[in-house]
């Protein structure tokens, strides 16, 4: 089979599109002829080396996808070879086929498209805990979300919308902030503006319900925009480390800080297709809108570089 692979750590150029050994499926396997494959930052943190890798080169990169059952192993119940099936945290899926554990299998439902499926899960997981668990989002709640245009951002906009809230946006550029108005947010600021300013005018004076902070170097201008009894919810650094929190601020302003992990929350398989299930029928529903940019698999090399660049909206898709 081909895959993208790549033997040595760096920048995009590591990357190779070649042929290499099929994967095989232990009893409790389902082998996937992959559709769509999502392309995710972890990816290329993983390349540069400062994720852990298991295993020895050829190293394949990919954690998310969708495609069809081409093969059950001897244990599986409940799955047949021609089924629609999905995975947020499966490794090895830069491939044409990819071993999947059953217990992370996800059906995909008649209506929704593999590169849907394959846009949808990781991120739209992640949004969907953020807006469910970490904080939930009631009616009339506002929350501002930081890199807004980004695939997680645009799946918290659309979430806490269709949950009753207010949405604010925090992004770099004019077409990122067309991007994140586009999918429903009420107001979207830049950072190269007077951004704090602004969103104390949005709020009256009060403060911000919610940030959902995922730059973390500007977690302390985070805090400065919430309200008194507010929550900071930290689930990722894009920007650099975070500082420090003085317990005493938290006291003195009776804020939040939590922190959020996906893999905290997709603990078992009845976890992975419950939740799942709400994101597919918003999607049938048409309550969520995704933003996709498709390349060739092997072309994965340019879609790094995309991505890398911070230029593009939404989610990047390889296609085998």
């Amino acid at each position: 089979m081909k895959a993208l692979v790549f033997n040595t750590f760096g920048g995009p150029e590591v990357l190779e599109y070649r042929e290499i050994t099929p994967p095989t499926i232990e009893p409790n396997d389902i082998l996937l002829e992959m559709k769509a494959i999502g392309l995710n930052f972890a990816d290329v943190y993983r390349r540069k080396g400062n994720y852990h890798l298991e295993g020895k080169p050829p190293y394949i990169l990919g954690y998310e996808g969708a495609g069809i059952v081409k093969e059950v192993g001897s244990d599986v119940k409940g799955i047949k070879v021609g089924d629609h099936m999905a995975f947020a945290d499966v490794p090895a899926a830069n491939a044409e086929f990819v071993a999947v554990s059953c217990e992370k299998a996800i059906p995909i439902p008649d209506g929704v498209s593999f590169e849907s499926a394959a846009s949808l899960l990781l991120q739209g997981l992640t949004a969907h805990y953020l807006t469910k668990d970490s904080f939930t989002i009631k009616k009339g709640d506002v929350a501002l979300v930081h890199a807004a245009a980004g695939g997680v951002g645009q799946l918290l906009i659309q979430m806490i919308k269709l949950l009753g809230g207010i949405a604010i946006g925090l992004t770099s550029s004019d077409e990122k902030r067309q991007a994140a108005l586009s999918v429903g947010a009420d107001s979207v600021i830049l950072y190269k503006e007077d951004w704090k300013s602004e969103i104390m005018d949005l709020t009256s004076g009060k403060g911000v319900d919610v940030v959902y902070e995922s730059v973390g170097s500007t977690i302390m201008e985070s805090f400065e925009v919430t309200r008194i009894g507010g929550t900071v919810v930290f689930f990722g650094m894009a920007g650099g480390d975070p500082v420090k929190i003085d317990p005493r601020m938290l006291m003195d302003t009776s804020k939040t800080l939590t922190g959020g992990d996906l893999w905290n929350v997709l603990t078992t398989h009845k976890e992975r297709v419950t939740r799942s299930k709400e994101l597919f029928q918003w999607i049938k529903d048409g309550n969520l809108k995704l933003s996709q940019t498709e390349y060739p698999l092997s072309e994965g090399a340019r879609a790094h570089e995309m991505l890398e660049s911070r230029k593009s909206t939404g989610k990047i898709l390889l296609i085998p």
